[in-house]
């Protein structure tokens, strides 16, 4: 077919531009760099410290042809380098100044590697350059003023370098009228915003989070877009950037110190898709009239002051679009859940905890069917769990933890298959647990803790094979533990304490929990306690897609504490060199006590109260990370000596009067009948 004839003069245009760039832009394929090029870009790479990954091994001075070079783009006439990109290959050492040699190059691109040193001042030379990039790298020291001598930079991206930093200089806003970006994010720059910055006309991104700047919060006269001075120590009063109102998306102004109240005119921000105003001094009611726009996909007020009900309309919403994500979590907020929240319809998350919130959960939140995240935490909610929130069909996370909440686990909650992350602990919930729970075979997280929960446990929990933490505790569950109760493959947390369990505990295989039998995978440095701490993040990635992320800590543990438990502790657990926590206190166990030692991950052990007999093991000298000792109130015998480690925990062995303690300091026995010090388990909230 005749690529002109009339059914595809349409087309024409196109052909047309292709040609035109074929003849401007001919083929570089046989292009030589220039030598003067060549010649200190090899003096480049002689500079560095390593490149382990040879990623730069085509870079000899045998190699002429610039399309073999990795990273490089030649002109196509003179052959001199205008673009040099060597992002995220490992690549370590100074900045060398022979790079300033370079005086054609457009590009420079160097971030996420491994360069230290300072920036060359001899860059500001390359009048050339639009666009610097040496962000994530390990680069220090200041902004060579040199800089400002680049006519024709648009794009300054330094961010992610810590050492990076000094007072802002005050040049920083003299760029030309082609500068669009500057990042200086995650680095060390300290004191005001010059000035000159404020009213730079051609600036369109600005990102200055993390770091530790400072003053009062000024307004920008420019049309920005994107806005970031999150992470620093500015204080003062929010503004209206009236001048931005067309253009900016993004406004973070997250972690400083802002006072007063959200002004009604943010609303005007007409293009403003994310707004994170949290963890600052925010104070007073949110206006009914602060109504954003369709466009607005994240809200972020939470870690504030703000007070007041809760808003019937907080932005508008269509069919396409709305808000993903709505966190007003940490503030005082009071009243009940307004049944207008169900009515944004694109609502992906929505965090509402530790406010003063009264009333029930609304009936109609499963018409929120987009939601994976539900944090009702910390309020004075009352009611049941509505059963209409199963139309949450995609929920990942439901967290109504430390509310007034009552009724019963309704068995309908099966339909939550995709949920990973239960927390309905400290309420008033009774009942069993329904074996068609089965069905929620993603959990990962399960906290019935602290309601009034009862029944034996049923095989409905087997079918949560990827359970990390599962506490019971403080409920009135009855009977015998079951055998599959060590036979979760990813478990870190078992917490039964505080119930009715009787029967002895299973001797079953404990060779199937990965952390309990891995000592290489300790925990963080946090509370030696059987409590949860879990925190979520989420990301709207563009109009219709969020990310959902949680962090998990807990220690790795069993707690079987205040039951009805008797007969011998099985062996096999005091063989678990990952376990951390071992609290069985306040039961009827007896039997003798085997030795410590493998249980090199030991940071808390209680086995008070009970009838355990017997010597006590003769050497615990090799648990170093040991801090929580009770063996007291028992039926222990013998002697035990300082050499053995135990004069490290005072108090362990009170209430064994045939046990004797042996100073070997003195050279002499000393029997000493124990004062009480009771093993008491730390405070709930981490």
């Amino acid at each position: 077919m005749d690529p002109f004839s009339t059914t595809n003069l349409h087309l024409l245009p196109l052909l047309l531009l292709l040609m035109m760039m074929m003849m401007m832009y001919p083929c570089n394929s046989s292009i030589d760099i220039s030598v003067e090029d060549k010649d200190s870009l090899l003096m480049f790479k002689q500079h560095w410290i390593g490149n382990p990954d040879q990623t730069l091994s085509s870079w000899v001075a045998s190699n002429s042809n610039c399309s073999n070079w990795t990273g490089l783009a030649c002109e196509n006439t003179t052959g001199r380098v205008i673009s040099l990109i060597l992002t995220n290959m490992n690549l370590s050492g100074q900045i060398h100044p022979s790079i300033c040699k370079l005086t054609s190059l457009e590009f420079l691109n160097l971030s996420q590697n491994n360069f230290t040193g300072t920036i060359p001042s001899c860059l500001g030379s390359l009048v050339a350059l639009s666009t610097i990039d040496l962000s994530c790298n390990r680069i220090s020291g200041v902004l060579p003023d040199t800089l400002m001598n680049l006519g024709n930079l648009r794009e300054l991206v330094l961010n992610s370098n810590q050492y990076l930093g000094g007072n802002m200089p005050s040049w920083i806003g003299s760029f030309s009228m082609k500068f669009e970006k500057l990042d200086l994010s995650s680095n060390s720059f300290y004191g005001d915003i010059p000035k000159s910055l404020l009213s730079l006309n051609s600036l369109k991104y600005l990102n200055l989070e993390k770091n530790i700047l400072s003053g009062d919060l000024r307004d920008f006269h420019q049309s920005l877009s994107f806005l970031n001075l999150g992470s620093n120590k500015f204080s003062g009063t929010l503004h209206c950037f009236s001048s931005s109102a067309k253009y900016l998306s993004v406004l973070n102004l997250s972690n400083n110190s802002l006072v007063g109240g959200l002004p009604t005119c943010l609303a005007s921000l007409q293009a403003l898709t994310h707004l994170n105003l949290s963890f600052n001094l925010l104070s007073y009611e949110l206006s009914p009239r602060l109504v954003f726009s369709e466009k607005l996909l994240l809200l972020d007020l939470s870690y504030n002051d703000l007070s007041g009900p809760l808003p019937r309309k907080i932005a508008e919403t269509t069919d396409r679009s709305g808000l993903l994500v709505l966190n007003l979590a940490h503030n005082r907020f009071s009243g009940v859940i307004p049944l207008e929240i169900t009515e944004l319809k694109s609502l992906q998350a929505l965090f509402l905890s530790n406010n003063l919130l009264t009333g029930e959960i609304p009936s109609r939140i499963g018409n929120l069917t987009y939601l994976q995240v539900i944090d009702l935490s910390y309020n004075s909610l009352s009611g049941s769990i509505p059963l209409n929130i199963v139309g949450c069909f995609q929920l990942l996370a439901l967290i109504i933890s430390n509310n007034n909440l009552s009724g019963e686990i309704q068995p309908e909650l099966d339909a939550l298959d995709s949920l990973k992350i239960l927390d309905i602990s400290n309420n008033r919930i009774s009942g069993e647990i329904p074996l068609t729970l089965a069905g929620l075979k993603s959990l990962e997280v399960v906290d019935f803790s602290s309601n009034n929960l009862s029944g034996a446990l049923n095989d409905a929990i087997t079918k949560w094979s990827n359970l990390k933490y599962i506490s019971l505790a403080r409920n009135e569950f009855s009977g015998n533990l079951p055998s599959w109760v060590f036979t979760f493959e990813e478990i870190r947390m078992i917490d039964f304490s505080g119930n009715r369990f009787s029967g002895c505990i299973p001797d079953s295989n404990f060779n199937t929990s990965l952390n309990f039998n891995n000592n290489a995978n300790i925990s963080p440095a946090i509370s030696i306690t059987s409590n949860l701490a879990v925190s979520i993040s989420v990301f709207a990635l563009d109009s219709n897609e969020l990310r959902f992320k949680y962090n998990f800590s807990s220690t790795v543990g069993i707690d079987f504490s205040d039951n009805l438990l008797h007969g011998e502790i099985p062996k096999e657990l005091f063989l678990l060199d990952g376990l951390e926590y071992l609290n069985l206190s306040y039961n009827f166990l007896n039997g003798q006590l085997p030795a410590l030692e493998n249980m090199s991950s030991l940071k808390a052990m209680d086995l008070s109260h009970n009838s355990l007999s017997g010597s006590i093991p003769v050497n615990i000298s090799n648990l170093q990370d040991l801090e929580l000792l009770n063996l007291s109130y028992n039926r222990f015998s013998g002697f035990v000596t300082e050499r053995q480690g135990y004069h490290r925990f005072p108090g362990a062995f009170a209430g064994n009067p045939d046990l004797s303690v042996v100073s070997s300091s003195e050279g002499h026995e000393l029997r000493s009948r124990f004062r009480l010090i009771r093993f008491e388990k730390l405070p709930e909230a981490l």
